[in-house]
């Protein structure tokens, strides 16, 4: 790829995130969050309260980008034949042969919304996980490989609702990102409601078509990063497991650490952060920074945490306090 084509391509990535601020009031944050985990490769859990637009800045995302979208609605008695297809009894005319045909379900699709992921049951929720990390679906003992790009956003509400069911931790850990949706601004509500009660609607434009994604997915992987913050982040994720860490809040609120896959995670996200904001080498801030989404489904508090009202985020704060900086930083 020339370096003219390089530029043409991360022009279109302002141009993405202005489209889709056509319909999506506010929210810069958890949008830069849901672009990085779409140039990392990975996939993204939204959770807010319901009426915080999670579900249509998924659809918005797919309207601004040239793939296929499907989107499935999570319901408790939803089944995963449901969500991977199943096999049909048919009949060739010619011959009076009998087969089984494989009718692909709504994974198979580039983008897809999991609406609502936390109202079906585990057995159900199970069953996107080879789908989220081998990007292919077996069925029958036959594997059919997934569209590419494959980019799974799945929206939640808050566990404490009624009828939900918490993800199990092998289902959170192969989400990329964990973006939590914030209640709006005053003036970011007033322009919300301006905006959707009047009789005028924007037109959201394709911008990235499916190559083009694969692209920018394999020049996020180009990003330089020194082997100071690569150790720097790998400290980081040590310092979450009780065991290894040597910060105090740790050792007292967190059950469980995250494991290698954060770090790997954790560097990725950084690369796409810096690549969305035009640079070509991660630096101190954006590790810090994604730390927050890559760290808050992968640590596991314990009870005293809990009674103590401390969450995830609280530990990765307390984390990034105590580990040490790298002395490329320090000089």
């Amino acid at each position: 790829m020339t370096t003219q084509e390089v530029t043409q391509l991360l022009n279109k990535l302002p141009a993405l995130r202005q489209e889709i601020s056509k319909i999506i009031v506010g929210q810069q944050e958890v949008l830069d969050e849901v672009l990085i985990t779409l140039l990392a490769g990975g996939h993204g859990l939204l959770e807010g309260v319901p009426g915080l637009a999670k579900t249509l800045l998924v659809r918005t995302l797919a309207s601004a980008v040239d793939l296929p979208f499907r989107r499935i609605q999570f319901t408790p008695d939803l089944m995963p034949t449901d969500i991977l297809g199943t096999e049909v009894l048919e009949e060739d005319h010619t011959t009076g042969k009998r087969f089984f045909q494989f009718n692909e379900g709504p994974i198979f699709a580039s983008i897809v919304l999991a609406d609502e992921i936390n109202r079906t049951p585990p057995k159900t929720q199970a069953a996107l996980l080879e789908a989220m990390q081998e990007f292919e679906v077996t069925y029958a003992g036959k594997t059919y490989p997934l569209p590419r790009p494959f980019f799974l956003l799945a929206t939640q509400n808050p566990i404490e609702q009624s009828g939900t069911y918490p993800l199990p931790e092998a289902q959170l850990d192969r989400f990329l990102l964990y973006i939590k949706i914030k209640y709006p601004t005053e003036l970011e509500e007033i322009s919300v409601l301006k905006s959707t009660t009047g009789g005028k609607r924007e037109a959201v434009q394709p911008i990235l078509s499916g190559d083009e994604i694969l692209a920018l997915q394999s020049l996020v992987r180009e990003v330089s990063i020194s082997d100071e913050l690569v150790a720097y982040a790998a400290r980081i994720v040590r310092a979450t497991r009780p065991a290894e860490s040597s910060v105090p809040f740790v050792q007292e609120f967190v059950r469980w650490g995250a494991g290698p896959r954060a770090g790997q995670a954790l560097i990725l996200t950084a690369k796409a952060r810096a690549l969305l904001q035009g640079r070509f080498a991660v630096t101190l801030p954006d590790l810090q920074t994604m730390a927050y989404p890559v760290l808050r489904h992968r640590v596991l508090v314990n009870f005293t945490a809990e009674a103590d009202h401390i969450t995830t985020d609280k530990v990765v704060e307390e984390l990034l306090k105590g580990v040490e900086l790298p002395r490329e930083v320090l000089r």
